[in-house]
């Protein structure tokens, strides 16, 4: 089995527009390979970097096994969509708070669909997939941010200079004063 996408090859870079600092729209992606075996598919795209542990941005299950591309900024038909870490069902793009991260996207092919309510969270539908893991495959992209830290630093520069400026120009009045 293989999945992968026209937006970025596998172990490069995700264009920012499949994360929050753009449309934060799900990239296309492809598979194939697929077990003729296969009920359905399930979709779990992941940041095992995240220091509070592995957070999920995307989940969606009982997807058709004979689908092979899901959409950019789509979800397949009659496929479910889980509760993220975001605390929202549906994607949310890369995001991290600082460095690189690496994402996962990995596709599993299932012997059944799976009867897990929508909006269910990572646990739940993780212990329902386990048992039905035919087979499954990784995409994964990296992404960092510009550090909002480095803004603010540059603002912060920026004020200091104002009020360096300003300190200097009420010292040169204290001073006119002073003489007369």
């Amino acid at each position: 089995m293989r999945i992968m996408s026209p937006a970025f090859p596998n172990g490069h870079r995700i264009p920012s527009l499949f994360t929050c600092d753009g449309d934060d729209i799900n990239p296309e992606l492809r598979f194939d390979g697929v077990p003729k075996e296969a009920k359905s598919l399930a979709l779990v795209v992941d940041d095992p970097d995240s220091p509070s542990g592995n957070w999920l941005h995307w989940s969606v299950w009982n997807i058709d096994p004979s689908l092979r591309i899901i959409e950019e900024d789509s979800v397949p038909d009659k496929a479910l969509e889980g509760e993220t870490d975001f605390s929202e069902v549906g994607y949310g793009g890369p995001c991290p708070g600082y460095g690189e991260h690496e994402y996962r996207f990995t596709i599993f092919a299932l012997d059944s669909f799976l009867d897990v309510h929508e909006g269910a969270p990572r646990h739940v539908l993780e212990a329902a997939m386990q048992p039905h893991i035919l087979a499954s495959a990784a995409l994964t992209g990296r992404y960092q941010r510009i550090k909002k830290e480095a803004r603010a630093a540059k603002v912060k520069v920026k004020v200091q200079a104002k009020s360096t400026a300003k300190a200097k120009a009420k010292t040169k009045v204290k001073v006119k004063a002073k003489q007369r």
